[in-house]
């Protein structure tokens, strides 16, 4: 009786079909996921993807009826094939999976278990120095931030912050303390009395995707809505043209968007449209060299396709604003050195006290190595961050530590360098 049960069941949730194709495609990998149809499968199979750092060339996507199919034409961050047998095997394995939400395969994006850390959500209105602040507060009370995600975008910033106890290496537990932390933290935040904007919570325990739920805290901030944009950000070509339109005979809304192409930028669009509660019965996504096409026809969850202004209004900026919030011109730098206690807070401090604004920034921790980038403008002027400026930042940062610059096409030098420099005094004074 229960081999027929299983067999039923079975039957009723026939399982996900992945199919790996090298061969079909010149220069990119194909995979096809087929499967019975559910709200939030495109969201799931999507963010499997975007965290191994895989990026979608082409995708393909209909879900008429209730099976669901798509196919994506993906490369890696080399703009190579996916060709290692251990991430093709994760793949396959995770998607075919029921419980699609698994910590990623290298450990550095996605999900972990609360009780290794304290996971803290901070929103505020965003300002020159602000995580810098928030980094030497949480370096006072005896924190350690092992990783972090920080956004910025239209005068909010919000940030998932992860931290142990400085001596433990544990989840800060201690009721009394976390309140100290609030407490102090939200005081930062709040700037020049901006108390009713600035929020400080503690992440609810369990599994956490969480650069989705910095698009729902910037959503529940109401990021999206217009705010008056400089004359160097309406002539950078950087704002995205997205339209809502309806599609009468097939009872769909049409939603088409062109933009500068992106890392996770597939990812940012699903992850919006599903938290919004919209559905995508069909799509297809083209990128080439700088320019990315997505084209979607949608309804809401309860089968109704927009149906007012004010909706198609909402839809327009909300994806505007997911496109963006990951969108800028900032100057990547990228810094590799050991882990210590107080080190996010002295590197914020040095961008500080050299006029740069931190627009983005992602901290991680791997094997007692931190790596962090940051997303930098300076903060005195529209201009491109000055060569000296790094040049300073790098004598400050000294020994032991790789600082990484990529300058974009529009900034100067047009190279890649990676540097080290034989100046120790930052980090050696707290290595003991």
């Amino acid at each position: 009786m229960e081999d027929e049960y299983a067999k039923l069941i079975r039957r009723m949730n026939p399982p996900r079909l992945v199919t790996i194709d090298n061969k079909s495609s010149p220069d990119a990998t194909v995979i096809q996921v087929e499967s019975v149809n559910k709200h939030g499968i495109l969201l799931e199979v999507v963010q499997v993807l975007s965290d191994l750092d895989l990026v979608i060339k082409k995708a393909y996507i209909s879900s008429d009826g209730g099976w669901f199919m798509e196919v994506f034409n993906v490369i890696d961050h080399d703009g190579s094939k996916v060709r290692d047998d251990g991430v093709v095997n994760y793949i396959k394995k995770v998607l075919e999976s029921d419980a699609i939400y698994v910590p990623s395969l290298n450990g550095s994006v996605g999900l972990k278990p609360s009780e290794d850390y304290t996971s803290i959500e901070l929103v505020g209105t965003d300002r020159p120095g602000l995580l810098s602040e928030v980094s030497a507060v949480l370096t006072d009370l005896g924190c350690n931030v092992v990783d972090a995600e920080i956004w910025t975008h239209n005068a909010r910033a919000a940030a998932v912050v992860h931290v142990t106890d400085g001596k433990t290496n544990f989840a800060v537990e201690d009721p009394k303390r976390l309140s100290t932390i609030k407490k102090l933290l939200r005081n930062v935040l709040k700037g020049n009395n901006d108390l009713e904007t600035a929020k400080m919570t503690l992440s609810a325990p369990g599994y956490m995707h969480r650069q989705r739920r910095l698009h729902q805290i910037m959503f529940a901030e109401r990021d999206y809505e217009k705010v008056e944009k400089t004359e160097q950000e309406k002539e950078s070509g950087l704002r995205p043209h997205v339209t809502v339109m309806d599609c009468v005979e097939k009872d769909y809304t049409v939603v088409t968007m062109r933009c500068v192409d992106r890392p996770k930028l597939l990812f940012d669009v699903i992850c919006t449209l599903t938290d919004m509660q919209y559905v995508v019965f069909h799509g297809v996504v083209h990128t080439g060299d700088t320019e990315a096409y997505q084209e979607y026809y949608i309804r809401h969850v309860d089968g109704s396709p927009v149906s007012s202004e004010a909706e198609r209004e909402r839809v327009m900026q909300c994806l505007e604003a997911a496109i963006e919030r990951r969108t800028s011109e900032a100057l990547e730098l990228e810094l590799c050195t050991a882990d210590r206690v107080g080190l996010l807070s002295d590197i914020t401090r040095i961008f500080r006290e050299n006029s740069l604004c931190i627009k983005r920034a992602e901290i991680s921790t791997e094997g007692g190595t931190a790596k962090d980038k940051f997303y930098v403008t300076d903060m005195t002027s529209n201009n491109p961050v000055d060569p000296k400026t790094i040049d300073s930042i790098q004598r400050q940062i000294g020994e032991q530590a790789a600082l990484h610059v990529r300058w974009k096409s529009s900034q100067s030098p047009p190279e890649e360098t990676t540097m080290s420099f034989l100046f120790g005094n930052l980090f050696k004074w707290q290595s003991s």
